[in-house]
Parts: C-alpha cells; sequence; structure tokens
C-alpha cells in the first residue's frame, strides 16, 4: 500500500508531526511518501492519504486547504486521515469550527480528524504573529506529545493493514 503524508507547516512543528506519522507508518512496512501539499501534482498513486495543517487564527493554512480543494474529488476514492496542529487542546474557530471540519471530512472522505496541541517558539515568530499571540494570551512552549501522535499513527497503519489484507 503507498501512502501519502502531508501537513502544512509555517515554522515547521506540523511538518514534525506529520514526519513521526510517516515513521510509524514506514515501520509497519508501508510504503510512505512525504511531500509539502504544494507538491503533491496527484493522488492517483496512493492508497491512503493523510493530511494535515497547523491552525493560525482558527484556519487551516492556505496551502492544506487548496490541496483538499484541488484534490477533493481523487481523495474520495482514497482512505484518507486528517490532522491539525495548534496551540488550543481543542479546535474552536471558525475556520476549524465543527461545520468546516466537517465539510472538510466530507470533501476527502475522510476516516477520522485529530487535533494534536502545537509548539510555539517565540524566536520563529514574526512581530505580528507575537502580538497575535499575546492578545490572544497564547502560551509560548512545545504542547505536542509524540507518543499521542505514534499511537494515532499506529491506529491508522492497522486500519490501512486490515484493509490490505481484506482485499488481498
Amino acid at each position: 500500500m503507498r501512502v501519502l503524508v502531508t501537513a502544512a507547516s509555517r515554522h515547521g512543528s506540523t511538518r514534525e508531526i506529520a514526519q513521526v506519522i510517516a515513521d510509524e507508518l514506514t515501520a509497519m512496512a508501508l510504503n510512505v511518501e512525504v511531500k509539502e501539499p504544494k507538491d503533491v501534482d496527484s493522488i492517483e498513486q496512493y492508497d491512503a492519504v493523510v493530511i494535515g495543517s497547523a491552525i493560525y487564527v482558527g484556519q487551516w493554512l492556505s496551502e492544506a486547504r487548496d490541496l483538499v480543494d484541488n484534490h477533493a474529488h481523487e481523495l474520495q476514492g482514497k482512505k484518507v486521515w486528517l490532522f491539525s496542529s495548534g496551540l488550543a487542546d481543542a479546535p474552536s474557530k471558525e475556520g476549524n469550527s465543527a461545520p468546516a471540519l466537517l465539510g472538510r471530512m466530507k470533501a476527502t472522505g475522510a476516516l477520522a480528524h485529530k487535533h494534536f496541541p502545537g509548539k510555539l517558539d517565540v524566536l520563529q515568530l514574526s512581530l505580528a504573529e507575537r502580538a497575535a499571540i499575546m492578545a490572544a494570551r497564547g502560551k509560548y512552549g512545545d504542547s505536542r506529545d509524540m507518543a499521542v501522535v505514534r499511537e494515532w499513527a499506529r491506529g491508522i497503519g492497522e486500519d490501512i493493514s486490515q484493509r490490505k489484507t481484506v482485499s488481498a
């Protein structure tokens, strides 16, 4: 089974989550490719797809939204999982609200969505981003739990492997 793992990341921490997912799936003997969303030209060659995005101002980054919009038809025929990464423990803004998330899940035919707490490094932020974080009373630091990410990825791998066995 060929699996695409792709994630939009502004400062790299969501990309790191995607890499942990890819590493876990690779360890389960799946053929995994990691790409930036902007580098995905086609979904056709993949059996399963994991798409993620950092959340900024309550929204997925445009690269991930564009990937979903541009490949929605292709994604409908695949096994798809979505994930988000942001500072909140759960998405709460309009752009990642239940209707927006349900729309994304419907557009992709996603089997599940997982929100992971994120990482905020003050040294990587622009002045405008720092001001927005201060205004929102955001906290700096790394709240990611990679053990939770690995566990979620193993669940995806088990699902793919079961489907592979059933269809073989």
